[in-house]
């Protein structure tokens, strides 16, 4: 990781993310390259570059000029011919702020139906529309813990994946070995996409799939409880749907009572707004119950200035079931 000054240092504001493109080599799975909303890199803070093979995706949190873009597409197009010489060259440009996006495709062509690889999964993404992409890249420490639960309990039964959005972590759990995944997201067009990601990985049974709207839905997700393990990564902010500050504490309200005896939840938030102490003290109020086990760490490309800023993935772990019960 470079010095946090080095783009202080540089000829150009970006200059950090053309020293990163220029040692880039050829990704063999879709991932970050570089992640200037970390702060790390002072005056490069609108970028970010992912690679979703075979298409680069550069994202400006700012309106950006065709002459600011102009050196950072011919140093990327001079790079690919370096690692892929003779491979045809794809690049999207995303300009974003926190509600809304357009993209437009710099260079090349993107492959419709447009497929990656991911952690030893395939996943449908679509880069030239929404604000999401199909996969999040900086859940891959989430979904590599979900695998890693799941198949060291052979035991596992259910998962409930809440605010499920194209089903990855469901993809993964099944994956690892669990009997049954529910995913309940308000979006059928995601859930469908979430469909196609379990045929795309052979994946023809054990998921279910409720387009319904999480809090007008308690009955219907606690009778297919209790869950061994339950996800909870709600968007930080939905206009309509979901405000993390009024809406997640009804969630962990209803955890105790969906989990089974020595279950555990993963809990995801990504807002620079909400520190852990947003999610922990919550959890102390509303389901003392539950222990706080660990932060899951986040992939290394990802690493911010704050770790309150970063995205935060916590687990939690219900009682073990009382022997004088039984």
């Amino acid at each position: 990781m470079r010095s946090p000054s080095f783009c202080s240092r540089s000829v150009t504001p970006f200059q950090a993310l053309l020293d990163a493109i220029a040692t880039i080599e050829l990704p063999a799975e879709a991932q970050r390259v570089f992640h200037g909303r970390g702060g790390l890199f002072p005056g490069c803070e609108q970028w970010s570059l992912d690679y979703f093979t075979p298409v680069w995706l550069l994202t400006s949190f700012q309106v950006v000029s065709d002459e600011a873009l102009a050196p950072i597409q011919m140093a990327l197009a001079q790079r690919w011919a370096q690692i892929a010489p003779g491979q045809a060259f794809t690049l999207v440009l995303q300009t974003r702020d926190d509600a809304r996006a357009d993209a437009r495709v710099l260079a090349g062509e993107v492959p419709e139906p447009h497929v990656v690889e991911a952690q030893g999964a395939r996943y449908r993404v679509h880069l030239l529309k929404g604000l999401n992409h199909g996969l999040f890249l900086d859940m891959a420490e989430g979904r590599r813990w979900v695998h890693q639960h799941v198949s060291s309990r052979p035991g596992l039964k259910k998962v409930l994946n809440l605010f499920a959005y194209t089903c990855a972590f469901s993809v993964v759990a099944l994956q690892a070995g669990a009997r049954q995944v529910v995913n309940v997201d308000m979006s059928g067009a995601a859930l469908s996409i979430g469909k196609q990601n379990h045929q795309l990985n052979g994946l023809t049974s054990g998921a279910s799939f409720l387009p319904h709207d999480i809090f007008s839905s308690w009955g219907t997700i606690s009778r297919r409880g209790p869950h061994d393990l339950i996800i909870v990564d709600p968007p930080s902010y939905q206009k309509g749907s979901f405000v993390a500050e009024k809406d997640y504490a009804k969630l962990m309200r209803r955890l105790p009572d969906l989990l089974a005896p020595d279950g555990h939840a993963l809990l995801c938030l990504n807002s620079p707004k909400h520190s852990v102490a947003f999610l922990q003290d919550q959890m102390m109020e509303l389901a003392p119950d539950l222990s706080f086990v660990e932060r899951v760490a986040n992939p290394a490309v990802f690493e911010d200035v704050s770790s309150d800023r970063a995205l935060k993935v916590l687990v939690y772990k219900a009682r073990p079931l009382d022997p004088a019960i039984t």
